[in-house]
């Protein structure tokens, strides 16, 4: 119970820092998630294209420009060089088409005749280009198989007018466990610094001269009042993790009840194991008091940055990622991304995620021996 009570003092002096870790991961969660709120829906609109055609316009002519007069919106402007230019650089035209003189006969004959166009490299353009292109294709496909002008038109317009219907199957929201990921990726930050920084606080605080000297000559045994502290320090890693658990409920939404959020959940306490063995291991190298903050910066901050807390991981360089893999936040923080992608939890979906935990725990062991080992060394020169 003294061991207990020394640590619930300890812990109230580092209250200030725990508060903090938790403002931060609010306010920068709350403010991705409004950020998410507020996307941009995607609305279809047709391009803007222009005609130049040197043709007669009749026969399979007249079905083509009909067809991309049906699927953008044809401008008419004075056709001399100069005013085409400006159009297209002021971006009054996306796509401008030019179809060659005798082109319906040389298309007959089957000389393939090429038409020239212009665009203006953006998205309405390539749209443009692909209705051109999706024209040409299966005008190409019939004139080796029709022996009429007016079958192959027929033929065409027919392909053509069977447009796709695309069924949304998922029910996947991407934008609900988007925030989930976020938010549970910035966790890495706030509870790593958090265990870090309270358990090394209290060890150093345990290892203080009068401290030490009176648990030498007190009747507790060494190994039950180290069992004590590790007791207190997981419960209150523990009670850390419950509290951001709590927080995601708040913040994230109705996807935590879901399987995908109990999947976000066990993967966050499986990390904070392994961040209590990490602060373990620090605890028992460092004794300064003062050099705690430092080492939050070095080892919360630094994989947090490396390993796609804070920047998405798509956006980090190979080389980095690559640095990342020897470090326990970089499973957790992929095991995260890769749930906001998966639509029915199982097995096999899950299969990578449950290897990611698996490899955080034997990190967790590693960093235990570790510390083993450190405090056994220490015990004898002592």
């Amino acid at each position: 119970m003294t061991v207990f009570k020394t640590f619930l003092k300890v812990l109230n002096k580092a209250k200030a820092p725990i508060i903090m870790y938790t403002v931060f991961l609010i306010f920068f969660a709350g403010f991705n998630m409004q950020t998410s709120d507020n996307s941009t829906n995607f609305v279809a609109s047709k391009p803007d294209i222009l005609i130049i055609n040197e043709d007669v316009e009749e026969g399979i002519t007249k079905n083509l420009i009909d067809y991309i007069s049906n699927n953008s919106n044809i401008i008419e402007i004075e056709e001399n060089q100069e005013t085409i230019d400006d159009a297209l650089f002021y971006r009054d035209v996306n796509y401008i088409i030019y179809i060659p003189k005798n082109y319906r006969q040389d298309f007959l004959d089957g000389k393939n005749p090429e038409i020239q166009i212009k665009s203006t490299g953006d998205y309405q353009s390539s749209l443009a280009s692909m209705l051109l292109e999706r024209y040409i294709k299966v005008a190409n496909i019939y004139q080796n198989i029709v022996t009429s002008e007016e079958e192959l038109i027929y033929n065409i317009n027919d392909i053509l007018e069977n447009n796709i219907q695309v069924e949304i199957t998922s029910k996947l929201d991407t934008n609900q466990l988007s925030k989930a990921a976020f938010y549970y990726n910035f966790a890495n930050y706030s509870i790593l610094a958090g265990c870090v920084y309270v358990i090394c606080l209290i060890l150093s605080s345990f290892k203080e001269e009068k401290i030490a000297k009176r648990t030498i000559i007190s009747s507790m045994n060494y190994k039950a009042h180290n069992r004590k502290l590790l007791l207190s320090n997981s419960l209150f890693a523990f009670i850390l993790w419950a509290s951001y658990v709590l927080l995601s409920f708040l913040l994230v939404g109705n996807i935590m009840f879901t399987m995908h959020g109990v999947a976000y959940i066990v993967n966050s306490f499986i990390f904070t194991i392994c961040a209590v063995t990490i602060a373990f291991l620090i605890g028992n190298l460092v004794t300064n008091k003062n050099a705690i903050n430092g080492i939050i910066n070095v080892v919360a901050l630094g994989s947090s940055f490396l390993c796609g807390a804070f920047v998405p991981m798509e956006w980090l360089p190979d080389t980095v990622l690559n640095i990342a893999h020897i470090l326990p936040s970089y499973y957790y923080i992929k095991s995260n991304e890769l749930l906001k992608e998966i639509e029915v939890i199982n097995f096999e979906t899950m299969h990578e995620i449950i290897i990611n935990m698996g490899i955080i725990l034997v990190f967790a062991v590693i960093f235990i021996v570790i510390t083993n080992v450190i405090v056994k060394k220490k015990r004898k020169i002592g």
